[in-house]
């Protein structure tokens, strides 16, 4: 078992990544809130709940026995109607500032519960116990939360960081393949945005990480979370370097809304954003050719990508609404290494044009 702290300017907590850790959670949450003993509330979905329910439940002290909300899955359900739903069951059920939300979900449970945790009687503490490996290796960490418009992702929120993460690897033996390699995809971009040494490692391990063996589901997201709370340490509100996460999610998001968000998973649509940004990087001169043809080799190696179709139009209107976007500059991401990514302001209609065109080209290849 391993624990990462982040510390950033107005926050400083433990992101615990290992085995077993659901069965002992109640272990856990004595270490962590000392004598402290906290009214528990639980957002989850239905389908998580029968599978990991009973295990928290038991866990848990007779006296510390939590009321249990739900929110159903897709990202259809990440809007404001649905916080304000469960924030009113929150209030029935006589929370208070004193209350403590745990998010035990994928990465929609955490960032709603996140946003629910930050503006119910304008804040609450929260604890996230991520059960997809794409949550464990990046929504989970760094106090990002929010909901969704029908104009975009994620353009309602708050930084609201949790008290604590756990990252038990034992939860993802019941993900889908599917699922798994979507949470790999991610933790291919961290390799490929600042950290070499996990960019090898899953170049090298591949069969064994698809296997779901927990030595190397371990190192895979101890990797990926160190990275990400490195950079959120140094750029807490997304001022700079945090913008470097963001890699492969101005296209990606893009995807996203133009197939409904219903064709791919998230980390699909990213790791088609990543396809995009590196042909990009490409063609500028900004990237060597070995390092864009080994990121291309290893997203298609973690894959199959399923296929999509979009039209260029609106692919560019989606990616202007992106969040990193300032005074009309647009702003993207790209690699300039293995291990080495920059943000650019100066990506012509043209260029943006022709690395789409080369997107939708693959993606028209691929089997829907």
């Amino acid at each position: 078992m391993r624990a990462i702290r982040v510390k950033t300017a107005s926050a400083d907590y433990p992101v615990i990544v290992g085995g077993n850790i659901l069965a002992h959670f109640g272990y856990h949450l004595r270490k962590l809130n000392g004598k402290s003993k906290p009214r528990i509330y639980i957002l989850t979905s239905p389908e998580i709940w029968s599978l990991w329910g009973r295990q928290l439940l038991e866990s848990l002290p007779a006296d510390q026995q939590p009321a249990t909300l739900f929110l159903p899955p897709g990202e259809q359900y990440k809007r404001l109607t649905q916080l304000e739903r469960l924030a009113t069951e929150l209030a029935s059920a006589g929370a208070d500032r004193s209350s403590l939300l745990i998010a035990l979900g994928g990465g929609i449970i955490g960032d709603v519960g996140g946003f629910l945790a930050a503006i119910y009687m304008r804040g609450i503490d929260y604890i996230q116990i991520p059960t997809t490996l794409l949550a464990q290796v990046d929504s989970s960490v760094g106090g990002k939360t929010g909901v969704n418009l029908t104009s975009g992702k994620n353009l309602i929120g708050s930084f609201h960081h949790p008290r604590a993460v756990f990252a038990d690897v034992d939860v993802l033996r019941t993900l889908p393949a599917r699922e798994l390699r979507a949470g790999l995809f991610e933790s291919i971009k961290a390799g490929i945005i600042r950290d070499p040494r996990l960019f090898n490692f899953l170049e090298r391990n591949r069969e064994t990480i698809l296997a779901c063996d927990p030595t190397a589901l371990k190192r895979v997201i101890s990797a990926s979370v160190q990275m990400k709370a490195e950079v959120v340490g140094i750029d807490e509100r997304e001022s700079g370097l945090r913008m470097i996460l963001n890699y492969g999610h101005t296209i990606g998001h893009a995807i996203e809304a133009a197939t409904g968000y219903k064709k791919l998973l998230h980390g699909e649509a990213i790791a088609w954003g990543m396809l995009t940004a590196t042909h990009l990087s490409r063609t500028r001169g900004l990237l060597p050719e070995k390092d864009a043809a080994r990121i291309e080799k290893i997203i298609h190696a973690y894959g199959p990508l399923p296929g999509f179709r979009a039209r260029v139009p609106e692919l560019i209107d989606a990616a202007g609404r992106d969040k990193k976007n300032k005074s009309g500059t647009r702003r993207f991401i790209l690699a300039s290494a293995i291990g080495s990514a920059v943000v650019v302001e100066n990506v012509t209609d043209t260029e943006m044009i022709s690395a789409i065109e080369y997107t939708l080209g693959l993606a028209a290849g691929a089997r829907e």
